[in-house]
């Protein structure tokens, strides 16, 4: 099991373990990537159709995440399995595929290895440079992410990258200091979202 964040990678992991374990008979694998789980995958590879490829699949997509909600996403599974199943019976098959994700997962969470992932609206605000430290400390303090200031790109202003979680309430905050910091003179500009780890929880 292995964190990915795109099909391709899910594949090159997928690749990289048939040739590595090349004399393996099976290498089944399911994906699920991406926000609201936009991807989804499952090779049965040689199995009877439907007894591993879906079952490993099914097992993520019933994951629990350390929120409790079932939204876990961007990892990839290849379950190999060198001898012959034939005596297991379809039945059989999708227990031990599914049993196999099931004990991974549970085995991640006794190593804290699930980490929660946050949209993250992300804006440029241009600081006169006299003040963009104060800015950027009365920023941080308000506890808004500051990823970068430039000093350079803009003569006379620093530009500083900043983000903040995807919901009313943080951007309202946002807003309101940077209009408090300006006198009402300074304009957030949007850069997009991204989907960034959130901080542990202490």
């Amino acid at each position: 099991m292995r964190r990915t964040g795109s099909p391709g990678e899910a594949q090159d992991l997928v690749n990289s373990l048939r040739k590595e374990h090349n004399g393996a008979r099976h290498h089944c694998s399911a994906w699920v990537i991406g926000d609201e789980r936009r991807y989804q995958r499952g090779n049965d590879d040689g199995e009877p159709n439907g007894t591993a490829g879906a079952p490993i699949l099914e097992a993520l997509m019933k994951a629990g995440t350390p929120g409790g909600k079932q939204d876990f996403s961007d990892v990839c599974v290849v379950v190999i399995r060198w001898s012959g199943g034939t005596l297991l019976g379809a039945g059989g098959l999708v227990s031990a595929y599914s049993d196999s994700v099931v004990a991974a997962l549970e085995q991640a969470r006794e190593l804290d290895a699930f980490r929660t992932r946050q949209r993250m609206l992300k804006f440029e605000l241009a600081a006169p440079i006299g003040e963009a430290g104060r800015w950027e400390h009365q920023l941080r303090s308000s506890l808004i992410t500051v990823h970068g200031v430039d000093y350079m790109s803009r003569p006379g202003l620093a530009v500083l990258g900043l983000a903040v979680t995807d919901d009313g309430e943080s951007l309202n905050t946002l807003t309101s200091l940077i209009a408090a910091l300006s006198g009402g003179e300074a304009e957030l500009h949007s850069t997009g979202d991204e989907w960034l780890d959130a901080p542990p929880v202490s």
